[in-house]
């Protein structure tokens, strides 16, 4: 995969962690000797992250070399990355990278978790990613094998009852409305009961996203939709995980929504300094 930062980014976070010069390498007199630094899975897990890592090594002036693309499913004690060069410039990027590998691979893990237990219904992780992180979770979602369910609120329609609140109109005629303002934008509604999904389903909607249901009441849902020959996607949203995944699948959901990854702990990568 592309690094999706870009060199300004990432010299930024080399800066937050080093704004004032190396303290301990510098008062140390070390910074020219030469070395070489390797990185590791501690144990299984999806990698992401990688090509950031690399570059964050390049940009203190070391080379560095990429063994393992993100994305790739790797077992403990597979070589992820090495640099070489001064002790100044491998510690400099030593912990930011280590961590900003760590953080995303536990979110490309646990995506890839959930996705395998979903399979084959697609999975997708929604905006609510930690502020400031959008680009790098979205890497690690995709390199989970997931999909985003929206990166932000400029790209789909998606109503929610804290919407609905300030509306004084039928649910048909906010779905008329709609479809006249953004004639190419699928209409989505977050519904939190079977009866309230059935209203937005009479009234037109293409996809209910399915608020916190259980696996029971997901199947009572696509049943009574079902029923009347209505059409809309189904997406169940809230509380979807790794270990329960397969029950909405088997309920018939068409599209699960889910915020799990993004609370995973990071995987662990284990880091080793050498001469040179």
């Amino acid at each position: 995969m592309p690094c999706c930062l870009s060199d300004h980014a990432l010299s930024e976070l080399l800066a937050d962690d080093v704004p004032a010069g190396d303290l301990t390498t510098e008062a140390l007199a070390i910074g020219n000797a030469r070395g070489h630094v390797s990185f590791r899975a501690r144990g299984a897990m999806r990698v992401c992250g990688s090509e950031e890592a690399v570059r964050l090594f390049q940009l203190t002036g070391a080379t560095a070399r990429l063994h393992v693309a993100s994305a790739t499913t790797v077992e403990a004690g597979i070589l992820l990355l090495e640099a070489e060069g001064g002790a100044g410039e491998l510690h400099r990027a030593w912990k930011v990278a280590q961590t900003l590998m760590e953080w995303s691979s536990g979110i490309a893990t646990a995506a890839a978790a959930i996705v395998a237990a979903a399979a084959p219904v697609a999975v997708a992780c929604t905006r609510k990613n930690v502020p400031g992180t959008k680009a790098m979770s979205a890497k690690a979602v995709k390199a989970g094998g997931a999909i985003m369910h929206r990166l932000g609120l400029s790209e789909t329609l998606l109503i929610f009852a804290e919407h609905r609140l300030f509306l004084e109109e039928t649910p048909q005629d906010t779905v008329a409305r709609l479809r006249r303002l953004q004639p190419e934008r699928k209409l989505t509604v977050e519904v939190a009961s079977v009866e309230e999904a059935l209203v937005w389903a009479r009234a037109g909607a293409g996809v209910l996203q399915l608020e916190k249901f259980p696996p029971e009441a997901v199947a009572a849902c696509k049943a009574r939709i079902a029923a009347e020959g209505l059409g809309a996607v189904l997406v169940a949203a809230g509380g979807v995980r790794a270990d329960n995944a397969a029950d909405y699948v088997a309920a018939g959901v068409d599209l699960i929504a889910t915020s799990a990854a993004y609370t995973a702990p990071p995987c662990d990568v284990k880091v080793r300094f050498a001469l040179t």
